[in-house]
């Protein structure tokens, strides 16, 4: 393989650093739901957030998309699909990544626990420990695809005032 010269200011495009990244606690159509409230950072490429405001602390996509997530004690995602796989890594404390037409399958991921979901497979996680957690997602592919989330799921998001428009973004609905 051919070595490649590679410039500090081009480095620094790949560079993200934690203490400057922007968060969204509305990344989704369902973190207004309260068992699904959570801090999304999109570090990696655009991903899956149907925040329109979010940007990537990192657009060079070169084959996946990561975001990393943040959640108090008994909140996460609720059931949703992606047309990639999508990796769990749990940075810190205790998650429960959960799988079925009705979420009836799970596996508990302690610190440093990872697990691969395969596309189309509908999941969700949930913080199962006792402290605020951070679970690091990664998405399969330079175009992730729109997240495909249960009825259920936008049943109770629009009647929390959110739906999400045809591109897939968030759209606040008037309270009239």
């Amino acid at each position: 393989m051919t070595q490649r010269d590679f410039h500090m200011e081009d480095m620094k495009k790949r560079y993200a650093k934690f203490s400057e990244m922007k968060l969204s606690k509305q990344a989704f159509v369902d973190t207004r739901l309260p068992e699904h409230e959570r801090d999304l950072y999109n570090v990696i490429g655009n991903g899956v957030s149907e925040d329109p405001e979010l940007k990537p602390s990192i657009d060079t996509v070169e084959g996946f998309n990561i975001h990393y997530v943040g959640a108090e004690p008994g909140k996460g995602a609720a059931l949703h699909t992606h047309t990639t796989v999508e990796v769990f890594f749990a940075m810190s404390g205790k998650w429960s990544v959960y799988w079925g037409e009705n979420g009836e399958n799970n596996i508990e991921l302690d610190t440093f626990d990872i697990i691969s979901v395969p596309e189309g497979v509908m999941r969700g996680f949930k913080n199962i420990g006792d402290s605020y957690a951070n679970l690091m997602a990664i998405l399969g592919g330079n175009d992730p695809g729109k997240i495909g989330w249960a009825k259920s799921v936008l049943d109770l998001a629009e009647k929390s005032g959110l739906r999400l428009d045809s591109s897939g973004k968030i759209v606040e609905l008037n309270s009239t």
